[in-house]
């Protein structure tokens, strides 16, 4: 099994080499030919582990399995559901299907962002998503340059325009971004703290609670917290240290 696929291009064939994979695969029996069509790239096997059939069979299984998934899977994830003698029997087989891409040891649709991200807002989105935490937009930068995307040469100030007009990207401090999934509420501090008096009602909350509930949803300093309480139009003090809604 370990010698299943001799040959992967891995891309588009140039006709000389389509006319020799034919030609090897129709010479020889001891070897199976994958033909390049719109789901697969051409490939040699070994015809005592499958023909050319049973190996488009298999690269069809493992596209149903991440489809039926609906998100990438690891090799080691793929191994637990398939029987194979080792992932990388797996890896030769998936790098075979032109619907499948990977990215980061994940495997997924090629039509997937998170695989195969092809515009800035997608590579933006990976990263973030990768780091599961909030991002200065500059950091964002420097991770993609780092990243193993095929196009990764971007300026800071094209991603930071892509954060700003994405609404999967929130503001949540000076230049930080977080994504909307991760439940961060959008809208400015005095928004922030305006929602958290809504639901505290007539009776408003202390200024420790108001400010540990909108450092849930902003990466801002508690002081930016503290001035904004200050707006008497918006919020009205009621003790040493108790804010409600301005009537």
């Amino acid at each position: 099994m370990s010698d299943l696929v001799l040959k992967i291009l891995g891309r588009e064939a140039t006709p000389v080499e389509k006319a020799n994979f034919n030609f090897l695969g129709e010479i020889s029996p001891a070897l199976s030919l994958v033909p390049e069509n719109d789901k697969y790239h051409g490939a040699i096997g070994i015809a005592e582990y499958g023909s050319g059939k049973v190996i488009r069979e298999r690269v069809d299984e493992i596209v149903a399995l991440i489809k039926a998934n609906k998100k990438p899977l690891s090799l080691d994830e793929l191994d637990a559901k398939l029987d194979y003698e080792h992932p990388d029997h797996i890896q030769a087989l998936a790098r075979l299907s032109k619907l499948l891409s990977t990215l980061n040891t994940q495997w997924g649709l090629a039509k997937w962002p998170s695989v195969n991200p092809k515009n800035i807002r997608d590579k933006i989105f990976v990263v973030l998503e990768e780091n599961k935490e909030p991002m200065h937009f500059s950091d964002i930068a420097k991770a993609i340059s780092a990243s193993n995307f095929k196009r990764k040469n971007v300026t800071v100030q094209a991603i930071h325009n892509e954060l700003i007009k994405d609404p999967r990207f929130v503001l949540i401090g000076r230049g930080i971004y977080a994504l909307d999934s991760w439940g961060f509420e959008k809208g400015t501090v005095a928004d922030i703290i305006t929602k958290v008096l809504q639901k505290a009602g007539s009776e408003g909350l202390s200024r420790k609670e108001i400010v540990k509930q909108v450092l849930k949803a902003r990466k801002v300093k508690e002081t930016t917290v503290l001035l904004n309480l200050q707006s008497k139009q918006l919020f009205t003090r009621v003790g040493k240290d108790h804010y409600r809604l301005a009537n």
